[in-house]
């Protein structure tokens, strides 16, 4: 029987998983804002920045817990080409989901400070998930979770 991992181990990795996905998060919005309709630039914007800061927050974290913080890929697949303002407000959403869905593997496996922060961020990704999609889900972050 293989040993489970110890609680250090695993918020090391879930907090690599969230970085992971602040990564992306990052160069989603490099696009979303390139193709946001005017009235919703200065929301893609300051998304952006927000998982700038939150990607910076959690590199800090990863090195607190003993990892070194996983590195940007030089690009990211997108699901599909996002040629309209549409395409980029159903971009933004489904990046914030699977945001949504990295944190709340941290908060499941983190403690104190890394916990409460990872809650935050999973719920300000459930707010703007559903300002991006005009609708909110029962339980962000869980969605793909079966």
């Amino acid at each position: 029987m293989k040993p489970s991992p110890s609680p250090t181990n695993r918020a090391l990795d879930a907090a690599q998983s969230a970085l992971a996905a602040e990564h992306a998060a990052v160069y989603g919005y490099g696009v979303i804002g390139a193709r946001a309709a005017a009235a919703r630039a200065n929301e893609a914007r300051e998304a952006h920045g927000t998982h700038v800061a939150r990607r910076d927050a959690l590199a800090r974290a990863v090195r607190d817990l003993g990892g070194a913080p996983r590195a940007a890929e030089p690009a990211y697949a997108l699901p599909y080409e996002v040629r309209t303002a549409a395409d980029a407000e159903r971009l933004a959403a489904e990046i914030e989901d699977r945001v949504a869905g990295a944190y709340s593997d941290l908060v499941r496996a983190a403690e104190g400070r890394l916990r409460r922060e990872a809650a935050d961020a999973l719920s300000a990704a459930a707010v703007r998930a559903a300002r991006w999609r005009g609708v909110g889900v029962a339980f962000p972050g869980l969605t793909e979770k079966r």
